[in-house]
């Protein structure tokens, strides 16, 4: 197959490729992970309710012997019994068990990167094909989980069994005890055993999801002609978007280049910047600034404005205001209507008779 893909897959792959495997489902992911933050979480809550537990539980023995003990019992003790047993059970059991469920979403989240993707949900009616899966028996990947399990019940066992053999020779188990040293001593002994396996599941873990990366690493890998095919697509895509901002530039410039025959006067700089501004008494409020430039632009509108006769006024601070302050197609702001005046003023009485036969009404 490899060959078939334009060779051997040499090339690290490229984060195009990675996140779409990622959209689809496919990232490094070790179910040791979870199974050691579960016993974790489960641990830490078990630490924090163990004496509760062993109240209610208390409280509960001690109510059903209480009952048990009454002469007379019918079917609605025994109802009562039960339900009472339900609803302490469910106050010890199902905290642990919510623990549980989001500390298994979390690792979950935290491998895939709480990335979630309808494309992982997708029927593949392929997966109802069981040749693939008995083939699988037989691959690396398969052999690796059974490596893993082998590995996580050695690990286990052997930090688990000095405790065990350390327990089952305490004098405990040997005389006579209080009820609740035994309790006591039980829970002692499922937090140290607890504690073993989890440090032992945290280091399988570690080298399982250690393993599983590399693995992931190796499967997206990519062959030098899959690189160049992905380079093409991407600089296709690219050409596209800039044949479409070229296009748009046209369309703005051509835009551009039609307004400023209308406008009144060219206010230059002046050689570096040119603002065109037009004035209808009519209707608008104010000058407005129909067209702006600067260096070449600049000059594209001085010599638009000598093909259309529009009179060129060169003033600095005016035309540095107007380029920073204001924007093409809105009017120029109050501060500058002043300077504007005495300039439109100015173009008006020297150029009076160009707007009249242009049937423009003047300012009086």
């Amino acid at each position: 197959m490899a060959e078939s893909e334009g060779g051997e897959k040499t090339e690290q792959p490229t984060s195009k490729r990675l996140q779409e495997a990622l959209d689809m489902g496919n990232f490094a992911r070790s179910p040791e992970v979870s199974t050691a933050l579960m016993l974790a979480a489960t641990i830490l809550v078990l630490t924090i309710m163990v004496p509760r537990i062993f109240e209610t539980f208390k409280l509960y023995m001690v109510g059903t012997f209480a009952q048990l003990s009454r002469p007379t019992l019918d079917a609605d003790s025994f109802t009562a019994i039960f339900w009472n047993f339900i609803l302490h059970a469910g106050y010890c059991v199902l905290p642990i068990m919510g623990v549980a469920v989001i500390t298994s979403l979390l690792s979950g989240g935290l491998q895939s990167r709480f990335q979630l993707s309808s494309r992982a949900f997708e029927p593949k009616w392929e997966r109802l094909n069981p040749w693939p899966g008995i083939q699988g028996l037989f691959q690396m990947r398969s052999a690796v989980r059974l490596g893993v399990s082998v590995l996580k019940l050695g690990v286990i066992v052997g930090m688990t069994y000095p405790v065990v053999k350390e327990v089952v020779q305490d004098p405990v188990f040997h005389a006579t005890t209080d009820f609740n040293h035994l309790l006591n001593f039980m829970a002692q002994t499922a937090q140290t055993v607890g504690i073993r396996v989890l440090l032992g599941l945290v280091l399988v873990a570690a080298a399982d999801y250690g393993y599983q990366l590399w693995q992931h690493q190796q499967e997206m890998m990519m062959t030098k002609e899959q690189v160049k095919e992905e380079q093409k697509g991407s600089e296709g895509n690219l050409q596209v978007k800039g044949e479409f901002k070229k296009r748009r530039r046209e369309l703005l410039r051509k835009k551009w280049l039609a307004e400023i025959p209308k406008a009144d006067v060219i206010v230059t700089n002046p050689t570096h910047l040119s603002v065109a501004l037009r004035y209808d008494r009519g209707s608008m409020g104010a000058p407005r600034v129909v067209a702006k430039g600067s260096r070449f632009n600049a000059l594209r509108i001085r010599e638009i404005a000598k093909e259309y006769q529009i009179p060129i006024i060169e003033n600095k601070p005016v035309a540095r205001m107007l380029f920073k302050h204001c924007k093409e197609g809105q009017e120029i702001l109050p501060q500058l209507y002043a300077a504007v005046a005495e300039i439109l003023a100015y173009v008006y009485r020297v150029n009076r008779y160009r707007y009249y036969t242009q049937g423009q009404q003047l300012p009086a």
